[in-house]
């Protein structure tokens, strides 16, 4: 079931007809908590959330990063293709206010400094995904990290990968 990118040209109405629906390319994975995700895979695979500490302990800086960016990005996948001026607006003061009260300070003043260098960009879904890769990856490159592809930022964090590893096995009743 896997989906399309270039695909991606509905309306609103249309991407929340099917959302709880596993079977439809308008699936909401984001949607569904994770014990209902478990109900719609096979038993046999255990789901152990990346960003649970097994301690109950607050995040390091490293998982704090790591939560963050999946956050951010899966908010830029799923904003609009075609946002409200209100929407842009709201986008916007989203990342300023993010920049203000990130609990990392020096990491909140290095995103400060880098949108003032590249300002949002969220006239739609894939512009801002873009921008969001962008600056995911100046961080990336200051960290001597690999840079992501950023043509593949939907596959990523709302498609899931054309070879079809993301999809979930739900047998039909």
């Amino acid at each position: 079931m896997s989906r399309n990118a270039s695909n991606d040209r509905m309306t609103r109405e249309e991407e929340e007809k099917d959302m709880w629906d596993p079977k439809s390319k308008y699936f909401c994975r984001t949607c569904v908590d994770l014990s209902t995700y478990k109900k719609l895979k096979p038993s046999s695979q255990k789901e152990s959330p990346y960003f649970l500490d097994k301690k109950g302990c607050p995040l390091d800086k490293v998982s704090l990063g790591r939560a963050t960016w999946a956050l951010l990005h899966t908010m830029a996948a799923y904003y609009p293709s075609r946002p409200s001026v209100n929407e842009m607006k709201s986008m916007e003061r989203f990342f300023q206010d993010f920049a203000e009260f990130f609990p990392c300070k020096y990491c909140a003043d290095d995103f400060k400094r880098n949108m003032e260098k590249f300002p949002p960009k969220v006239h739609s879904r894939e512009a801002l995904s873009g921008w969001l890769c962008l600056q995911h990856n100046l961080v990336n490159k200051k960290m001597g990290k690999p840079l992501f592809d950023c043509s593949k930022v939907l596959e990523r964090w709302r498609f899931g990968w054309k070879d079809g590893s993301c999809d979930l096995d739900v047998k039909d009743e």
